[in-house]
């Protein structure tokens, strides 16, 4: 995936963001969240349109480069699963107050 954030995330779930892939496709994702992760901020996506590459139902998650408007992509599985757990049960006790 491309590190290029063509629109600025401004928290509106329904706004679409396009990656370009390493192929030069063209990708369209909805902001599902942002969240902060021991001091770090991550987006979440999900995708905008049906994906050979991406399953309609996964949970994309970039690390969130506010200085330069870019998306990093997350190499660490480990890291991966400990953002989507902690937005789960982050999500989860919002929900119970």
């Amino acid at each position: 995936m491309s590190e290029e954030l063509d629109e600025e995330l401004d928290g509106e779930e329904d706004e679409l963001i396009e990656l370009v892939d390493d192929d030069g496709k063209v990708l369209n994702f909805k902001l599902l969240d942002v969240t902060e992760y021991k001091g770090v901020k991550y987006t979440l996506l999900l995708p905008a349109e049906p994906n050979e590459e991406i399953a309609e139902d996964e949970v994309v998650i970039f690390r969130l480069n506010e200085e330069e408007e870019t998306l990093e992509p997350i190499e660490d599985e480990a890291l991966l699963e400990e953002v989507f757990d902690f937005y789960t049960q982050e999500t989860e006790d919002e929900e119970e107050n």
